[in-house]
């Protein structure tokens, strides 16, 4: 298992999840005595869960034949679990804010205290809103990493432990080199080299943000289609959705432009993003408007 993780790791996967779950399945088989992995006793152990859903039963399942597929090729005794045992995971529907959502939003970080952590705030989701990136990589930036003078920031270690660039409008440039001078001024020498920082002058964590971002919803009103709280994640969704949008909109060629969108995101290939056409009705409308523009235009042509 050790060497399994070590080599997967080494091509560039991160297996949180993978990483967890299975020190708890080779402990598992070694109690019952088991010295080979069979369908029978993955199927077993993923079970063993209480109310899970399925979405996690797949994902548990789904680490151990990962696994078991590595040890097929040192053990062909090894026995892989066939996929979708537990049925097609389910997706988590994202929450598109509207621009006067965004805007609200943005608006409401200004009455955040103290002075400092409104103006952290503030910079960061309006960096999250204009860019789509990760919370975890905007949390993770340094000074060395954001370009105030280029107006490039640099992702390092992302998903996947991938790096890349992430070009700024000059709007967000400007944005973030005046928060930076506030920051400064409040923490000419406490800091530890991170460009978004809390009261104390170090590192933001998640958890600061997580509490602004309940504050802020709780003033703005912002609720999902089903009541629920919008997550900070589903800016990165928004980001994504409102762009393809604007492309549709434009009779720009989606499947053209879409690799390019899918770089900036850092997705690992284009079909991370193809989901966004499939999850967000406000996409499959703007598709259907077009397709039935077109067949006015052209009769015949679409059947």
């Amino acid at each position: 298992m050790t060497e399994y993780l070590r080599l997967r790791r080494a091509l560039g996967f991160t297996l949180a999840d993978p990483g967890r779950v299975l020190p708890q399945f080779v402990a598992w088989m070694e109690v019952r005595g088991g010295e080979t992995v069979t369908v029978e006793a993955a199927l077993e152990w993923t079970r063993l869960t209480v109310n899970a859903s399925t979405t996690r039963l797949s994902q548990r399942l789904g680490a151990v034949r990962g696994f078991a597929r590595y040890l097929h090729s040192i053990d062909p005794a090894t026995e892989i679990p066939p996929a979708g045992v537990f049925g097609k995971p389910e997706r988590f529907v994202p929450h598109i804010y509207t621009d006067e959502q965004l805007t609200a939003l943005l608006a409401a970080t200004r009455r955040l205290e103290p002075a400092l952590r409104a103006a952290t705030i503030h910079a960061l989701f309006g960096l999250l809103i204009s860019t789509g990136m990760r919370i975890g990589e905007a949390l993770r930036l340094t000074d060395d990493d954001v370009d105030l003078v280029g107006g490039v920031l640099t992702i390092r270690h992302a998903k996947f432990d991938r790096d890349r660039l992430v070009p700024l409008h000059p709007t967000v440039t400007d944005m973030l080199g005046d928060y930076a001078r506030d920051r400064d001024r409040h923490h000419a020498s406490a800091r530890d080299g991170a460009f978004f920082v809390s009261g104390s002058g170090a590192a933001l964590g998640y958890n600061h943000v997580h509490a602004g971002f309940r504050v802020l919803l709780g003033w703005t009103g912002i609720v999902t289609a089903a009541g629920n709280q919008p997550r900070v994640h589903d800016l990165r969704h928004a980001f994504t959705v409102n762009t393809l949008i604007g492309w549709q909109r434009d009779g720009i060629d989606i499947g053209g432009r879409l690799p390019v969108l899918s770089t900036y995101l850092g997705h690992v290939s284009p079909a991370s993003t193809y989901w966004y056409l499939q999850a967000v009705p406000e996409l499959m409308r703007h598709a259907a408007d077009r397709l039935e523009v077109h067949a006015k235009i052209a009769p015949g042509v679409v059947s």
